[in-house]
């Protein structure tokens, strides 16, 4: 399932997320601008590499905020951009920009630190990528609008389909997938690179718990009759 746009219409300009998206669009620029051997230690420096952790030294502990902002490839920056496009300008509106932004940086963090500990210490896979705060917008966006719809595009086979459905079932369907795929790759013997499942997870988790909290003192929007609008 790919989304392509969702019903609710944002009240104030998502300031933050379009920052985010254009921070996350211009690193990418610059790593395809770098040589392979040059971008390979760009990636292993900056990205959330847990052999690289150490207690000792506080610095090495500045990936968990720098991974989630690098990204392995154009289908990878693309497809997390356009998520954080469609779902990210409606959290913030609800949040406030301000608190937006401690709540995606906090997600990413949290949601790097769960892929730490699933990888374990001895692993030297960098993770990298803004899935896992993301994932945190997600989950925020599940407990805000859960009668929201959604645009989606299904192929079926070669043919596409586009179906609109309510974002708590493509949300639902989007988590369970996540959790599938992480309790099978602990099961897992290969120590080898791939998707960050539990970061996935651990993002999806945090904003479904820490939402409603980053929301606290702020005076709700008022409910307007067009909040769904057909398309």
């Amino acid at each position: 399932m790919f989304p392509i746009k969702d019903t609710i219409r944002a009240r104030t300009f998502p300031i933050v997320n379009w920052g985010l998206i254009l921070v996350n669009a211009l690193v990418f620029i610059f790593e395809i601008s770098m040589p392979e051997a040059s971008l390979n230690r760009f990636l292993y420096t900056w990205g959330l590499v847990p052999s690289q952790l150490n207690p000792a030294q506080p610095l090495s502990f500045v990936p968990f905020f720098t991974h989630m902002f690098l990204h392995g490839g154009w289908l990878h920056v693309i497809s997390n951009l356009w998520i954080l496009f469609i779902f990210g300008d409606n959290v913030e509106d609800r949040m406030g920009s301000g608190r937006y932004l401690v709540f995606y940086l906090a997600g990413g963090i949290v949601a790097g630190g769960l892929q730490v500990f699933t990888a374990g210490a001895a692993s030297d896979v960098p993770a990298i990528g803004a899935s896992g705060a993301i994932a945190a917008v997600l989950g925020a966006y599940f407990v805000f609008y859960p009668r929201a719809r959604v645009l989606t595009l299904i192929p079926i086979f070669i043919i596409p389909w586009m179906v609109t459905i309510p974002a708590i079932l493509f949300l639902g369907i989007w988590f369970a997938t996540q959790l599938f795929q992480g309790v099978a790759a602990l099961s897992s013997t290969a120590a080898s690179g791939g998707i960050a499942w539990w970061a996935h997870i651990g993002g999806f988790i945090f904003g479904l718990i820490m939402a409603y909290p980053f929301t606290v003192g702020r005076k709700p929007l008022k409910w307007y009759p067009d909040e769904y609008w057909p398309y």
